[in-house]
């Protein structure tokens, strides 16, 4: 294609408008105001899917990182490589937190006999105030973290609602894992609920109980080794961090919070890859419908198309033209899909409220008109005010992909349908016509 000047970009922009404006009024409106309205639709979907699951998947992350598996994990081999990684930890400058626990799976018993299987892990009773991503992530929502006295047991909210337990209630560590000097099954191994908790990844929820650090020391076993987690100020430095303390110290092993939990962020990766393939077949439907609506607008213009050629335009202007087209609808659709896509992801708790107001009149007054006897059995929907609580996290470069995504797309579908245009034999339209 030869190099396109100023002035020749002008009268392809004054033709390509005459054209969208003849088009607007005849047979062709609906192929240029589907398709853009498909593209808007897709960009404001796709940005608030993402952004919701971003949301989503960060409350998870985080509280898994804060809560669970920390930043890095270390092991000693004895209580002098202990005292070594305290001593270079407090040297490191990137390292904000250190805590040692002690962690073991058990079957806790609480309330008529009721049984759940736990994951108990002893920690200090300083971490809830010297480890604010720890304290910020763990909600307490009854009693208090109060691990200072001795058999007193702190319980997720799903794990306490399973044993059917509340603040001052009994439960027995009825089984426990160890090495041979812990007794597998015991009815002594009885604490004290002091406070419930809630953080937003489900298992920790359902699975975590802590109890005091010197009780873990008494239960585990004399073989139980200590971890110490570790928090950095920025995770994403971890392997750096790593790096210092395993020169400094070689017997300790470390562990990141990459390989500790990659399983679990892979199958998150994935889900997120999936999705956004998923969402983005909107875009090639509507590629499709624009090329073949384009094909057929290429084809009834033969006539100017030739005519245009015959007064001197060359066929690389002439498919500019309608490249042009493509560009307009898919700008038509992409801005104000951005624009409402942005504006719902910021606003997206008052969307989930809206949602269920909505849904709740609608099955109230349907129930109204077909069975009133069960309107009192009518409640809202409370998934989607768990979903109002979740924050939209939007990425600067996912929406800008997303945008030039669907922008390209109608691009690319008026491109491959304006070829047609360099097969056009001037002479013969001119004649047939």
């Amino acid at each position: 294609m030869k190099k396109i000047k100023a002035t020749s970009l002008r009268w392809v922009f004054y033709v390509s408008q005459r054209f969208s404006r003849i088009d607007q009024r005849s047979r062709f409106a609906m192929t240029s105001v589907l398709p853009a309205v498909g593209i808007g639709f897709g960009v404001m979907a796709l940005i608030i899917i993402l952004s919701v699951m971003n949301g989503f998947q960060l409350e998870s992350i985080e509280s898994i990182l804060e809560i669970s598996s920390y930043h890095i994990r270390a092991i000693p081999d004895s209580d002098e490589d202990s005292v070594s990684l305290l001593n270079q930890s407090l040297q490191e400058p990137m390292i904000t937190s250190i805590n040692p626990f002690y962690e073991a799976q058990g079957l806790l018993v609480g309330r008529n006999g009721r049984q759940s299987a736990a994951l108990i892990r002893a920690i200090d009773h300083r971490q809830m105030y010297n480890d604010e991503g720890f304290a910020k992530q763990l909600q307490i929502y009854s009693g208090n973290f109060d691990l200072y006295t001795s058999r007193s047991i702190v319980l997720g909210s799903t794990l306490a609602r399973n044993l059917g337990l509340r603040v001052g209630d009994s439960v027995n560590i009825l089984a426990l894992s160890g090495g041979a000097d812990v007794d597998l099954f015991s009815e002594n191994r009885v604490f004290t609920v002091t406070a419930l908790f809630s953080c937003g990844y489900g298992d920790i929820n359902a699975a975590f109980a802590f109890i005091p650090f010197e009780d873990g020391k008494e239960l585990f076993g004399k073989n139980a080794v200590p971890t110490y987690g570790i928090k950095i100020s920025n995770k994403d430095h971890d392997e750096r961090v790593m790096q210092k303390l395993s020169t400094a110290l070689d017997s300790v092993h470390f562990e990141s919070w990459r390989t500790f939990n990659r399983s679990f962020f892979g199958a998150l990766r994935v889900e997120k890859n999936i999705l956004m393939m998923l969402a983005l077949l909107i875009f090639v439907v509507v590629a499709v419908n624009i090329f073949n609506g384009m094909r057929r607008m290429v084809y009834e213009r033969r006539e100017e198309i030739c005519v245009l050629s015959a007064l001197g335009s060359s066929s690389g202007n002439i498919q500019l033209i309608f490249i042009m087209q493509g560009l307009i609808i898919g700008l038509s659709g992409a801005v104000p899909g951005l624009i409402l896509g942005l504006f719902m992801s910021v606003n997206i708790d008052e969307v989930f409220t809206l949602i269920a107001k909505a849904s709740y009149f609608f099955q109230y007054m349907s129930a109204s008109l077909f069975n009133p006897e069960s309107l009192s059995y009518i409640i809202r929907n409370s998934t989607y005010s768990f979903y109002a609580g979740i924050p939209a996290r939007v990425y600067v470069n996912e929406v800008v992909f997303i945008t030039l995504f669907g922008l390209l797309s109608a691009v690319s579908a008026a491109w491959l349908a304006s070829t047609k245009v360099l097969s056009f034999k001037i002479a013969e339209v001119l004649r047939d016509e």
